[in-house]
């Protein structure tokens, strides 16, 4: 599995260094690689997103910061105890943004069936989410079918931080978290199931990716 792990990245590193990766697979240097890394608190606004949706800066002692980014979706949440799964991809021979997304949520969904946790899809909006409340959130940006961004998933952050927002523009979307549903599992677990779980559900691009 071609992947990169940081402890703890800020956003803006984690950023160039997508860029970085994009910019390799446009000039077709290598085809799919899998960041895992966390980062400090900060709200994140997709291109649907708006100030509008950033309620409060500063929450439960924390002043958060706020960044403009350029993939989908709206407002979110970024924090130490949530593991962020980027996804820098060449999908330009399959050239299908959706079967990208559900492939991220599968990727979660299956990770969370192994840890005894039963997650779906929901109507509301892309993501994976556990009896109506969100546990994963998800968004990416694509330039001339190189994908990169991801989905976030939620082991033990603190949940007061989205209170500083409408995540995801949705009032009545509450997330939660493994830690809120009473499942006890370190990162370094979880980081494994996604792995695995990543091999199977984006094998069709590792078949052709560099590893490292």
């Amino acid at each position: 599995m071609p992947c990169i792990h940081h402890t703890l990245q800020t956003f803006p590193d984690a950023m160039k260094e997508q860029e970085s990766l994009r910019d390799e697979m446009l000039v077709g240097k290598s085809k799919f690689k899998l960041i895992l890394t966390e980062h400090p608190p900060v709200y994140t606004l997709g291109t649907s997103g708006s100030e509008k949706d950033v309620l409060n800066r500063y929450v439960d002692g924390a002043l958060i910061e706020v960044f403009q980014t350029g993939r989908g979706g709206e407002v979110t949440y970024h924090g130490p105890g949530q593991l962020v799964c980027y996804v820098v991809a060449d999908l330009s021979e399959e050239q299908d943004l959706h079967l990208h997304i559900r492939r991220l949520e599968e990727m979660i969904i299956l990770t969370l069936s192994e840890l005894g946790v039963q997650s779906d899809r929901d109507k509301r909006g892309i993501g994976v989410w556990v009896d109506g409340l969100k546990i994963a959130a998800a968004g990416v940006r694509c330039r001339r079918w190189v994908v990169w961004h991801g989905i976030a998933l939620n082991i033990n952050p603190n949940l007061k931080h989205f209170s500083g927002i409408v995540p995801c523009g949705m009032q009545d979307a509450p997330v939660t978290s493994l830690e809120k549903l009473g499942v006890s599992a370190s990162r370094e677990q979880v980081e494994e199931i996604i792995k695995k779980q990543a091999r199977k559900v984006f094998s069709s691009l590792l078949s052709n990716s560099q590893t490292s």
